[in-house]
């Protein structure tokens, strides 16, 4: 679980990490190697979070949330 205030929780399993190349130019390794990660956290099925805060996040991301209600 992970501790967002004292009343909320978010439960590691709703989170997924993807980790990919970065897509701008960089050091060396940047076309070798995963050096980029993108965290995606599904707010419409989240067990964690109750409908108000799932709302309220949802407003406060804008476009970090796409159409299906995952904030990337």
């Amino acid at each position: 679980m992970i501790q967002i205030t004292p009343d909320i929780k978010i439960d590691t399993e709703e989170i997924e990490l993807i980790f990919t190349r970065a897509p701008k130019p960089g050091g060396q390794n940047v076309n070798k190697v995963s050096s980029a990660v993108q965290l995606r956290f599904d707010i419409t099925s989240s067990a964690s979070l109750s409908p108000d805060v799932k709302q309220r996040l949802i407003k406060l991301a804008g476009r970090r949330v796409t159409s299906d209600g995952v904030l990337i």
